[in-house]
C-alpha cells in the first residue's frame, strides 16, 4: 500500500520529481487521476511526464507520496509510454480553475487548489480551496502573501469546500464544472440563477437548466438574454419547452417566443394548452413598444354585484395563478371595464358592500397602441402600479405593470426586448 502522510494540496506536489525504486528520476508529476464514483474520489493513478512522453503509474505501484518524495515500485527502463484515457478525470486538467456555484453568495467561484487526504486508508480528494490562499499557494508565494497581509493586520482565511458538498453537473464532461448541492439551486432568486447560467458554457448551462423543476425553470428563463434563451430551448425537448412556457406569465412567454424563429415558436405554441396559447398568441400580435406589447393578460376581474366578502374569498382562490396583484378590475358580462379597486380599499371596506359601490369609476385606461413613452408618462402621472389596457369598446385586454415600464426604461444592455416576427 502506498505510504502518504497527512493532508496534501495538489499544488504542493505539482511538477515534483517521481523516482523509480532505484532512485532514478522517471519524470515530473503532471497530473493525478481520480475515480469519480465515490463520495470522496480516490486517487487511482499518477501521470508522469518526461519531456514529451507520458507514463501512467497505477496507484498500487506508488511507494511514497508526500510533499518531499514521490517514488514508485517500478524501473524506469521497464516503463512504456501511455496517455490518460479520454474518460479519465484528471485533477489538474479537469478540476483546477473550474467553477463552483456558490449558493450562499449566488455567484460563481473558482477552484484555486484541491486538497487530498486519507479516507478509510485511501488517498482521496477531500476538499476544494476557493480562497486567495489557494491561489497564492499555487503561485508559490503563500508565505510571502501571509506576511504581506499581516502588515495590514489581516489574516488569510482558508476557504475550503468539502468534496461531499460537490457534484459534477455532467459526470462525463472532459471539462468539469462543479455545483454545490444542485438540489439547492431552486432556492436562488431567478435573476441570480440566470446570471450563473449565463456565465457557464452552453453544455453546462443546458445540464443545469435540465436539472431544474418546471416552475423554477419558468422563472429563470425569462431572466436570461434572448440568445441564451434560444440556445436552451433548442436543447430541450419540445414537450418540456412547452410545459415551461405554460408556467410563465403570458407576457414573459411571449417575450421568449418572440425571439425564436417563427416556425419554432409556432410549433411550441401549438403544444401549449389552448387557453395559455391563445393569450400568448394575442400578445405576439402587438408591436413590442406599445401598451399591447408590454401588457400581460393575467389580472383579476370580478363582477360588479359581488360583495367584498365574496371577492376576498375568490381572491384567495385565484391569487396563486396570477403573477402580480395590485388592483381588482370590475367588469360586466361582456368584459367591459366598469371600474377599478385597490387591494387596500377592498380590505378596508365592509364585508357586505358590493364592489360597484366602492370601485373607482371611470377607470383610467390605455389603448393597446399607446407607445412606451405614453405608457410611462401615464403610470407616472396617475401614480399607478398597473394600468388597464382596453380596446375601443372598453373591453379589458390586459394590464401594464410598473415593472414592465422599468424594463424598457433600463439601459439597453440591461433590457430584454422581444423581436418581432
Amino acid at each position: 500500500m502506498p505510504f502518504f502522510a497527512g493532508e496534501i494540496f495538489v499544488s504542493e506536489v505539482s511538477s515534483k520529481p517521481v523516482l523509480d525504486q532505484t532512485g532514478e528520476e522517471i519524470g515530473k508529476l503532471r497530473d493525478i487521476v481520480v475515480g469519480m464514483g465515490d463520495l470522496f474520489p480516490a486517487v487511482t493513478a499518477l501521470v508522469v511526464g518526461a519531456g514529451k512522453d507520458d507514463y501512467i503509474l497505477p496507484w498500487e505501484s506508488i511507494n511514497l507520496f508526500n510533499r518531499r518524495v514521490i517514488s514508485a515500485n517500478v524501473y524506469v527502463k521497464d516503463l512504456k509510454k501511455a496517455s490518460a484515457a479520454p474518460t479519465d478525470i484528471l485533477i489538474f486538467r479537469d478540476l483546477l480553475d473550474k467553477q463552483i456555484v456558490d449558493i450562499n453568495g449566488a455567484k460563481l467561484v473558482r477552484v484555486n487548489d484541491l486538497k487530498l487526504g486519507d479516507v478509510k486508508g485511501r488517498l482521496c480528494l477531500v476538499a476544494a480551496d476557493i480562497g486567495l490562499g489557494g491561489l497564492l499557494r499555487r503561485l508559490g508565494v503563500e508565505s510571502r502573501g501571509e506576511k504581506l497581509f499581516s502588515l495590514f493586520h489581516y489574516k488569510l482565511q482558508q476557504r475550503l469546500i468539502g468534496w461531499h458538498y460537490l457534484q459534477p453537473i455532467e459526470p462525463k464532461l472532459t471539462r468539469l464544472t462543479l455545483t454545490i448541492s444542485r438540489q439547492k439551486l431552486p432556492s436562488l432568486h431567478p435573476a441570480d440563477l440566470a446570471e450563473i447560467i449565463s456565465e457557464v458554457s452552453q453544455k453546462e448551462r443546458t445540464a443545469i437548466f435540465g436539472s431544474l423543476d418546471v416552475d423554477t425553470a419558468a422563472e429563470a428563463l425569462h431572466e436570461l438574454e434572448p440568445r441564451v434563451q434560444a440556445d436552451i430551448i433548442d436543447d430541450m425537448t419540445k414537450e418540456r419547452a412547452s410545459d415551461i412556457l405554460e408556467r410563465m406569465p403570458p407576457d414573459e412567454a411571449a417575450d421568449v417566443l418572440g425571439d425564436l424563429p417563427e416556425a419554432k415558436a409556432q410549433e411550441l405554441i401549438n403544444l401549449m394548452e389552448k387557453e395559455e396559447a391563445e393569450d400568448v398568441q394575442e400578445l405576439l400580435e402587438h408591436e413590442e413598444d406599445t401598451a399591447g406589447g408590454l401588457m400581460t393578460t393575467e389580472y383579476l376581474a370580478f363582477p360588479p354585484n359581488m360583495t367584498v366578502d365574496e371577492a376576498i374569498k375568490e381572491l384567495r382562490l385565484e391569487a396563486p395563478n396570477v403573477e402580480t396583484i395590485y388592483y381588482l378590475y370590475i367588469i360586466d358580462g361582456e368584459e367591459r371595464l366598469l371600474g377599478v379597486l385597490s387591494l387596500k380599499h377592498l380590505i378596508l371596506a365592509a364585508p357586505h358592500e358590493k364592489l360597484k359601490d366602492i370601485m373607482i369609476a371611470p377607470a383610467k385606461t390605455l389603448p393597446p397602441e399607446a407607445g412606451e413613452k405614453d405608457v410611462a408618462e401615464f403610470i407616472s402621472k396617475y401614480n399607478l402600479l398597473a394600468a388597464p389596457v382596453v380596446d375601443d369598446n372598453i373591453v379589458m385586454r390586459g394590464i401594464v405593470t410598473v415593472d414592465d415600464v422599468l424594463d424598457f426604461l433600463m439601459p439597453p444592455a440591461s433590457r430584454k426586448k422581444r423581436r418581432r416576427r
